[in-house]
């Protein structure tokens, strides 16, 4: 893998402009000039301020300013560590909850597997965002109705209702994949002396359906980034005292034909190149784990 990695300078690219956003994500309490948090920093007066090099712009803000006065660059930095957090925190429990019920189905079968794959063909029937949508207004309902704030769990509905979308893609993968393992010898020799069943899946099946699993989590980091980003450009994700990269483009859309183009652009294209570097990391690990093209 490594070769294939420094033989191919489009996966090269990818990688540093993926590691390059995530640094600054990670790093934004220390690389970023402002603290877009910081009511009693923001001025009203220095509100849609033109980047820098434009006329009207100050040295002080970079990319320029939002409705608030917070300077765009930073409040990018603090969004995209949102943005990731949430994303990939989404897709690690879809893998854990499909991967889970992927191995039961595929090394179980009968009707274990039927309702399981099912329930996957349900799952499947309907529009991510829409089962997103709905995940996310009944947890909106129940926490209005225990009388919670939705601010103090947004994060967590957010990533529940994200994370329950693409089980099923990883539940028919790791099937497929269990399904040509669970007769294989080596599985039938641990049947032999007597090891559990729960064992076997766990420490000898895994293993060997993980390359397919990887090649998903990484492909669907990247869609699980733009969910959030769509449910928070329509109002439902994150709350706005903590602004992501989708909350920022929905601010700045009502500025666009106006003039103050920079309020949507710049969090937009931090988007795109997070999305693209990752699903170019992902394209590239599919390749590199296929054994046909070894």
């Amino acid at each position: 893998m490594w070769q294939s990695f420094c033989g191919s300078p489009l996966a090269m690219t990818a990688a540093l402009l993926a590691l390059l956003c995530m640094a600054m994500a990670a790093l934004a309490p220390w690389l970023a000039p402002h603290d877009p948090f910081d009511l009693a920093s923001l001025d009203l007066l220095d509100a849609r301020l033109p980047p820098a090099w434009l006329d009207g712009g100050s040295a002080k803000y970079l990319l320029g300013t939002d409705d608030q006065g917070r300077d765009l660059l930073s409040a990018i930095m603090y969004g995209a560590r949102i943005s990731l957090a949430v994303g990939c925190a989404a897709v690690l429990l879809s893998m854990v909850v499909g991967v889970s019920a992927g191995l039961l189905a595929g090394y179980v079968g009968g009707r274990v597997d039927a309702v399981l794959m099912r329930l996957c063909d349900v799952v499947l029937s309907f529009p991510s965002i829409l089962i997103a949508l709905l995940i996310d207004g009944l947890g909106r309902a129940l926490l209005a109705a225990q009388g919670g704030g939705h601010d103090s769990l947004a994060f967590a509905v957010l990533i529940l209702s994200i994370g329950l979308r693409e089980w099923a893609q990883y539940a028919r993968t790791v099937r497929g994949s269990t399904l040509a393992e669970r007769d294989r010898e080596y599985v039938q020799a641990a049947r032999l002396i007597g090891v559990s069943p729960l064992r076997i899946m766990r420490r000898h099946v895994l293993p060997n359906v993980l390359g397919p699993v990887l090649v998903l989590a990484t492909i669907q980091v990247a869609s699980a980034i733009l969910t959030e980003a769509t449910l928070s450009f329509l109002g439902v994700g994150v709350p706005p005292t903590s602004p992501s990269l989708g909350t920022l483009i929905r601010v700045g859309n009502d500025f666009l034909f106006s003039g103050e183009w920079w309020i949507t652009i710049w969090p937009g294209l931090m988007l795109v190149l997070i999305a693209l570097s990752v699903n170019l990391l992902g394209d590239w690990l599919r390749d590199a784990l296929n054994p046909k093209l070894l």
